[in-house]
């Protein structure tokens, strides 16, 4: 039960602190600046790496966590439970932001800059190499060590860079998901459901290619 709060706790602290940022931007006429929250979800995902993962391996991320099933270093039977409490701490998450900011109406939400293909294709690709990365630098399933949560953090912010404009680089469908469920906006929500798995599981492949 410890490891199903710590993924609650974690992911409930990305979205808020994340899609946070993106709000209080919004509200506050740019002050925190693109550069900002880019930064923001950087720092989030490295503090709770360090934070939860000897607890629960901070997945917070949906897409993460079904890589490590098929990766054989995760247990199919714990994957419902980690899917449910991290969907439930998003959720939570966008709500409480919600209350603080009633009047922004899309609490944060992925919604694509340019066509849905082309978000798709960048989401694919953004998850493939944060997996690729996690892959690499992770005990079994479970994001420790000294530098995994710096290695981590660094590609989430990286990413969130250069491609936030153009697809919002979500790279998790918890983070998502839980905005437009909040809000009610699901502007091609399809992209934020599909391709994070798709790229996490190419990087499986991949490094299995690579390990052998």
């Amino acid at each position: 039960m410890r490891k199903y709060l710590a993924e609650f706790i974690g992911t409930f602290t990305l979205v808020f602190c994340g899609t946070g940022a993106v709000v209080i931007n919004e509200v506050s006429n740019g002050q925190v600046t693109h550069a900002g929250i880019a930064i923001t979800f950087g720092l989030v995902v490295m503090a709770m790496i360090y934070a939860v993962g000897d607890v629960s391996g901070a997945h917070l991320n949906p897409a993460v966590t079904i890589a490590f099933a098929v990766n054989k270093n995760f247990e199919w039977k714990k994957t419902i439970p980690y899917l449910t409490s991290q969907l439930s701490g998003a959720i939570a998450a966008s709500t409480a932001l919600k209350l603080l900011f009633p009047a922004n109406s899309l609490l944060g939400a992925t919604i694509p800059g340019g066509s849905a293909i082309q978000s798709f294709i960048l989401e694919v690709l953004l998850t493939f190499f944060l997996m690729f990365v996690i892959l690499q630098v992770a005990t079994g399933s479970k994001e420790q060590g000294m530098f995994a949560g710096l290695a981590i953090g660094s590609v989430v912010l990286l990413e969130a860079m250069f491609a936030g404009p153009v697809s919002g680089a979500s790279m998790n469908p918890a983070r998502s998901l839980a905005p437009a469920i909040v809000s009610g906006h699901f502007n091609d929500i399809w992209v934020y459901l599909t391709a994070p798995f798709i790229g996490a599981l190419i990087a499986v492949i991949v490094c299995k290619i690579i390990k052998q």
